[in-house]
């Protein structure tokens, strides 16, 4: 949990992502060593900070040229704490989204920018990247080793930029802040299905973007998006953690102040203009948050919008979310052809709703005994322990 904003903190001393991360490593491979001995401190995560940040200053004397280095970072390493940030109104006090806008330098290619920062910020590993992206693990592995070194050989500031350099980073970190909610609200893997200090952690980034950037309605599509998915995440899971689908949910135990956030964000999103990816996607998520009840959602405005997210951005995994919205709406076989179609789709390959979804248009058609081999080979296909369970007993109960 702490691992992304010690590698921030470090950020700013050393101004190298990679050599912070490895410095993150070493005080955690320190409270490995000590805290058995010596007890956990009263705030572990300045305890995990502090030590990163000594240790920088070590490196730091040892090179050559600490001299000019203490004077670039303008400050007493050893003793004194940061002095204030520049009093300028676009800028914003916050070493984790200033670690995303680094990450997401033009210097690297949309592909690493996501990865590192998934890597840096969300904690999450290299299989967990690779199957939020679809690719093989090693290519992930890649791209945040050559990120790594492109940031340090090319001296990228640690900051938020200002004016057309801080928008032709905005959707690079749109996407990370997106995906980083998305493995939290889903787990990739685990015995959890939800892991919720990503969801915070996200949540709030998106927040903060939102007042950084008030007249961008992207941004606040986004943060539209992330308020109405986290309304429902203590209705996800039963008392055991075990899933809990959408149609069976607790409707009362949907968080109405974060839905009324939502709302106002979308409201922000959609004044002018046509509405981009995030803002159709919070307006998916505003129909589930206003329907009373499963059966009574507009499914017919949602399949509605999904083809014009289709349009806009199109996807596999767009159009799967949309022949769910015209099963509802249309029924079950229409909707059955638009996800054969998508059988063939690479990037779905190994993509575990493809079959979970198509089991459930099966069962609904009656044909139980390929329903039960679609479930079953969905079970196969997630690394998530809690959605392997439920996969698994709806297989077994057909």
């Amino acid at each position: 949990m702490e691992f992304p904003r010690i590698v921030a903190a470090v950020t700013r001393t050393v101004r190298d992502v990679g050599i912070a991360e490895e410095l993150a490593q070493d005080a955690l491979v320190a409270a490995l060593e000590r805290w058995p001995r010596d007890g956990v401190p009263d705030n572990p995560g300045a305890w995990l900070t502090a030590t990163a940040r000594h240790r920088a200053v070590d490196l730091v004397r040892r090179r050559e040229n600490y001299a000019r280095k203490l004077a670039e970072i303008g400050r007493d390493l050893t003793t004194t704490a940061p002095p204030p940030e520049p009093a300028d109104p676009d800028d914003i006090d916050d070493d984790l989204l200033r670690l995303v806008f680094t990450a997401c330098h033009p210097v690297l290619s949309a592909e690493a920018r996501c990865a590192l920062t998934l890597r840096l910020l969300g904690g999450l590993s290299t299989a967990e990247i690779a199957r939020a992206y679809l690719v093989p693990e090693p290519t992930v592995a890649q791209r945040v080793v050559r990120a790594k070194r492109t940031l340090a050989r090319k001296n990228v500031a640690f900051e938020v930029p200002y004016g057309p350099d801080r928008e032709a980073r905005l959707g690079s970190v749109l996407d990370v802040i997106y995906l980083i909610f998305n493995e939290g609200y889903a787990a990739t893997e685990g015995d959890d299905l939800l892991r919720p200090a990503l969801c915070e952690d996200a949540l709030r980034l998106a927040r903060q973007l939102a007042g950084l950037m008030p007249k961008e309605p992207e941004v606040h599509g986004l943060a539209a998006l992330l308020e109405f998915q986290a309304s429902r995440m203590a209705a996800r899971t039963g008392p055991d953690g075990a899933p809990v689908l959408l149609k069976d949910q607790n409707r009362a135990r949907w968080n109405r102040l974060l839905i009324a956030r939502g709302v106002t964000a979308l409201t922000h999103a959609t004044t002018g203009g046509p509405l981009g990816p995030y803002a159709l996607q919070a307006a998916i998520a505003a129909c589930h948050a206003h329907a009373p009840s499963y059966d009574d959602t507009d499914w017919a405005r949602i399949a509605t919008l999904y083809a014009m997210l289709a349009a806009r951005a199109p996807s596999p995994v767009v159009e799967l979310n949309r022949a769910v919205a015209v099963s509802m709406a249309e029924g079950p076989e229409p909707a059955l052809e638009c996800v054969d179609a998508l059988a063939a789709a690479p990037a779905l390959r190994d993509y575990h709703l493809l079959p979970s979804v198509r089991g459930d248009l099966l069962l609904r058609l009656g044909r139980t005994a390929e329903a039960r081999a679609e479930f079953t080979r969905a079970a196969a296909l997630t690394r998530n322990a809690r959605e392997r369970e439920l996969l698994t007993r709806r297989a077994e109960e057909l």
